[in-house]
């Protein structure tokens, strides 16, 4: 078993996971000003409450978009489990044939969610992770990965739009019964839900005619958490959602370096 980390903008998502599937998932919020002992102690309790004693573990690894907590949550690691983490990047084994300008540009995240989707699915497909950013990665039917798309997440833009306006409120993001707002409040979450939703089904079709793929012949795969599942089941193109996709991804990783080892 080991413990797997994945450190976006907003949350440090953590797992243990082994052959037999995930044991369980957690999450704090990413504080760049915490220190080692006190990512250390969540660490601990979180292992702690889920009945994980640190000794079972064989290992850890972590996937990070955020530079600066790297260190800071190696040393906790080690702290708690007394093992050195894999974190990825250069050097690291992965198995994804990349095939963009610059392979190193590519984000930790979107690498660890490409191997899981192609391990679990067939190409050609395209997989979505919605989170600070709604992210693409696009591969093609030879199961290359050959680039995708960025665009700001739904909770950013509903936190600029509210920060830079002095009339539109924050509100809780959820689908309204018709996309035609009648109020404030159902306006901003139609646009929201059924605007993202409609940006991505339109992603989908330019990009499917792009790889001169029909729609249905692309598998799309979406990660997140419960704001993310709403919008994707407002799309109209299917897709399938797996939330437990980076862990996955973790995983295969972590044994691919192991084998080599």
């Amino acid at each position: 078993m080991i413990l797997a980390a994945d450190v976006s903008n907003a949350y440090v998502s953590i797992g243990c996971i082994d052959k037999r599937g995930i044991y369980f998932t957690s999450r704090f919020a990413t504080v760049s000003g915490k220190t080692e002992d006190e990512y250390a102690v969540d660490l601990h309790r979180t292992l702690e409450i889920n009945g994980v004693p640190p000794e079972k573990l064989d290992g850890c690894i972590i996937s990070s978009v955020v530079p600066p907590m790297n260190f800071t949550l190696s040393r906790a690691l080690e702290i708690v489990t007394g093992k050195k983490p894999l974190i990825i990047g250069p050097g690291v084994k992965t198995g994804l044939n990349i095939r963009i300008e610059n392979p190193t540009q590519l984000g930790s995240n979107l690498v660890v969610d490409a191997v899981a989707a192609l391990d679990r699915y067939s190409a050609p497909m395209i997989v979505l992770d919605m989170g600070t950013s709604t992210t693409a990665s696009v591969i093609n039917r030879a199961g290359q990965y050959i680039g995708g798309f960025i665009s700001p997440g739904v909770r950013i833009s509903q936190e600029a739009g509210a920060s830079g306006t002095a009339q539109l409120p924050r509100i809780g993001l959820e689908a309204p019964e018709t996309v035609i707002g009648k109020n404030t409040v159902h306006c901003l979450q139609s646009g929201a839900v059924y605007g993202t939703a409609a940006m991505i089904d339109g992603m989908i079709a330019r990009i499917a005619e792009e790889l001169g793929e029909e729609e249905s012949a692309l598998n799309v795969i979406a990660t997140g958490g419960a704001l993310e599942r709403t919008i994707t089941a407002c799309c109209e193109h299917k897709i399938l959602f797996d939330s437990d996709l980076v862990l996955h991804g973790l995983w295969l990783i972590w044994q691919k370096n192991q084998k080599r080892a």
